[in-house]
This record gives C-alpha cells, structure tokens and sequence, in this order.
C-alpha cells in the first residue's frame, strides 16, 4: 500500500500566498510522517500558479536526511520537467494527461496529441536523468464538457503510455465526478490488463461520499492513494468552485478498518493535522 500526501495540491488553489517559510516547516513535518510520496511542489508557470512559485526555495529548504519519503514535483511541459530533472532529491516528475480534449487545452494549452508527445520526451528525459515519471490521467472519471468518456477510453491511453514505457499511472477524479460505479470498472479492468503498471487514485470528493470512493478503489485493485490532510484543495484549472481532495486522515481511517499496515508515524501524522489547521486556518474535515 502506498500513501501519496499533496500538499501541493492543497496550496495550488489557494487564494493568499503561504509564505516560504511557512511552507517549508510544514514539508518538513509531512517528512516526518512517513508517506511513501510526498507532492510537494510544481514548476509551472508562476502566472498559472502564482501560490507555487517559491518550489525551488522550498526544496532547498526540505530536510531529507532522516525520511523514506520520496518527492514528487507537478509539471505541465518538457521545459518544467526539464528544470525538475535537475534536482537530485526529487525522484519522481508528475504530468497531468487529460483524457478530456477540452480539458487538456484549458489545463496545459496543448491538445492531447501534443501532450502525448510531450509525455514521450518526457519519458525518455526520465530515463536519461534517472526520474520516474508519473502520468495522471485527469478527468479519469468523467468530465462536463461532453468530451468521450468510458473504461475503455483509459484503456486506450494506457496502452500508449505503456508503450512509451511509463510505470505508474494515477486515475484523477479532478472534478469529484466519481462514484463506484465508474471507479470499479476502469481499476478491475485496468489492473488486469497491465499487471506491470502501477495504478493509483488521485480522488477529489465531498465528506459524504469519501468511504465509497475509497473503498471502491480498493476493492477494485487499487493500492496506490493521493491524498491531502483536511481534504483541502483541488484543482483551480477545473472549476470556479474547488473540489476538495481525498482527506489523508479518511484514508487512513478506512485501511485502519481494514487491517492494512500503513507504516506511517501517527504521533507525527497527528502533529502534521495541527500544522495543516494553522497553515490553512480551517478546521479539518472529518
């Protein structure tokens, strides 16, 4: 089981500027916690996410010498993955692959034939820097603009991935669209498909509907998790309106019922929950 925490997630959206500093302090305590990931930053256009602009500073602030987590940075084109690729502590470059034409163009510029090209040298300037790179396929489960959606349209992008040679695909909920119905189906038949591939779920919901999502994707295979504390964030491309992410602590929760060792630190989880409630100054979701 692998737990992936996104605090770059939480901070993308949000609307006054968390200082560095702040910022850095609260990494720091993720670290401690023990996650598999850590999505700690983006390099991306500081006009597109200005709350972001600060990665750079941030990483060289992070202290890495007494943690498993690996680091994981958000990129949207070849020239951030190109700045990511030079930093020696990140490990692993995420990029956002719509399987939504109209969102593909509004969230990166590009239509999905240019982002796969991308996606390509991308790859292969992973593989020369010794990076993994990590595509979400955003929209996975559905979106609003009337774009074609169906299993069988990831399974279609999987297949070109999967050529390309990439190893970890996460299905994104980037509109809290999902329900069991149309999570089960893609991660069954997915899992099935490609073996070799590591699937994860980047989920965004409401508090109601947390368990169903979760459990959903973990019944259909799934053991790769994205998740933010609070549930805070989303993404601010989607919508006026953000959709919160997955809460860390709900995920928690669930594999806590199901007898599945998470590995992580809870003395130091809990610290982290405090840190979040004074960065975002909000009561965490439950």
């Amino acid at each position: 089981m692998k737990l992936i925490e996104c605090p770059r997630d939480a901070m993308q959206g949000w609307p006054d500027f968390i200082p560095t500093e702040t910022k850095t302090a609260y990494l720091n305590q993720l670290l401690r916690v023990g996650f598999d990931t850590l999505d700690f930053g983006s390099f991306v256009s500081p006009k597109a996410i200005p709350q972001l602009r600060d990665t750079a500073e941030v990483l060289a602030g992070l202290d890495l010498s007494q943690t498993r987590t690996k680091l994981l940075a958000i990129v949207a084109n070849l020239r951030g993955a190109e700045t990511a690729a030079g930093y020696s502590e990140i490990q692993y470059l995420g990029f956002p692959l719509s399987v939504s034409e109209t969102f593909q163009q509004r969230n990166t510029n590009k239509s999905i034939s240019e982002a796969l090209a991308e996606v390509a040298q991308m790859q292969t300037l992973c593989q020369q820097r010794g990076k993994e790179l990590v595509v979400y396929l955003s929209m996975g489960f559905g979106n609003p603009y009337g774009d074609p959606w169906n299993p069988e349209v990831l399974g279609e992008f999987t297949r070109k991935l999967d050529a390309l040679g990439v190893r970890i695909v996460a299905l994104s909920d980037t509109i809290g669209a999902s329900t069991p119905e149309t999570i089960i189906p893609p991660f069954r038949e997915l899992t099935a498909a490609f073996q070799h591939i590591e699937f994860g779920a980047h989920l965004h919901t409401t508090p109601p509907s947390w368990r169903e999502k979760v459990d959903a994707a973990y019944s259909a295979g799934c053991r790769r998790f994205d998740g933010a504390l609070g549930g805070i964030g989303g993404c601010p491309m989607a919508a006026d309106e953000l959709t919160g992410n997955m809460a860390t602590e709900n995920l928690v929760e669930y594999l806590q019922e199901q007898g599945v060792p998470t590995g992580l630190d809870l003395e130091a989880l809990a610290a982290a929950q405090r840190m979040s409630a004074q960065v975002f100054g909000q009561t965490l979701a439950h």
